[in-house]
């Protein structure tokens, strides 16, 4: 829901660290001059005017869900500047549920540019795997919130694994050898749809990651008491961290 919550008055909440101030998860990428979205919430406009994201040559989308994917409406501004779609990546059940969802940005058959599709799709169709986006090889690898396929991303000696709860062993294999594995967990109580912070943690170590970021942090979680808890190698991420990775490691 973003924090601090509509109307709630806790902690977190009424917190004045600004690390305990979280709008909707989402990454941007540079790789090679190119930069890329990673997930693209109902907070988009607000994020891209405070950091200042001036062009967009690529999305990539884990899934549908709002928190995910309310803000796509937003990239059209991108469209109308460059005039051309952008480039996306996402699984074909993601595109499912925008095409119903947002069919006026996914019409592929209408001609009228109105209404014309403002992405040009890369489509998922496996479950695991190496595809080339923008010329940027990429490692995909997919697992299940609560029956909905979730794609996770590696790009080089870094992965981003978000909305994770239910995964097949094999997913040790694809992000084994990282540097830096950036994590959902949720609060440090139990969730059927995300990892808690100790979930996260063990994952992470499982993983081998050199280095842990902890992300989709309900407010239930104060940023400064669970860096406290962590291991040293985990953190607490929080909005306008910066990253530097290396794309072409695998």
């Amino acid at each position: 829901m973003g924090i601090p919550v509509i109307g709630c008055d806790c902690e977190v909440c009424q917190s004045t660290n600004p690390c305990n101030k979280r709008l909707r998860s989402s990454v941007l990428l540079t790789i090679d001059g190119k930069k890329i979205l990673i997930d693209c919430g109902p907070d988009y406009r607000f994020q891209a005017l405070q950091y200042d994201i001036r062009t967009l040559d690529g999305l990539i989308l884990t899934h549908s869900h709002y928190d995910h994917t309310a803000g796509v409406d937003e990239l059209r501004v991108y469209v109308m500047r460059n005039k051309q779609p952008i480039p996306c990546l996402l699984g074909h059940e993601t595109l499912r549920d925008l095409e119903q969802r947002f069919y006026y940005l996914f019409n592929t058959d209408d001609k009228s540019d109105v209404l014309k599709a403002k992405f040009d799709l890369q489509i998922l169709k496996d479950k695991r795997g190496m595809t080339e986006f923008l010329g940027i090889k990429i490692l995909y690898t997919s697992f299940e919130q609560a029956g909905m396929r979730v794609n996770g991303f590696r790009f080089g000696n870094l992965a981003y694994i978000s909305d994770i709860r239910k995964f097949d062993e094999i997913i040790y294999e694809d992000l084994k050898g990282l540097d830096t594995l950036i994590i959902s967990a949720l609060r440090f109580t139990p969730s059927h749809l995300h990892f808690s912070i100790d979930e996260a943690v063990a994952f992470i170590q499982r993983c081998g990651a050199k280095k842990g970021w902890l992300m989709h942090i309900s407010h239930e979680v104060e940023h400064l008491h669970a860096n406290a808890y962590l291991p040293e190698n985990i953190r607490m991420a929080y909005d306008g961290l910066e990253i530097s990775f290396s794309p072409g490691e695998f």
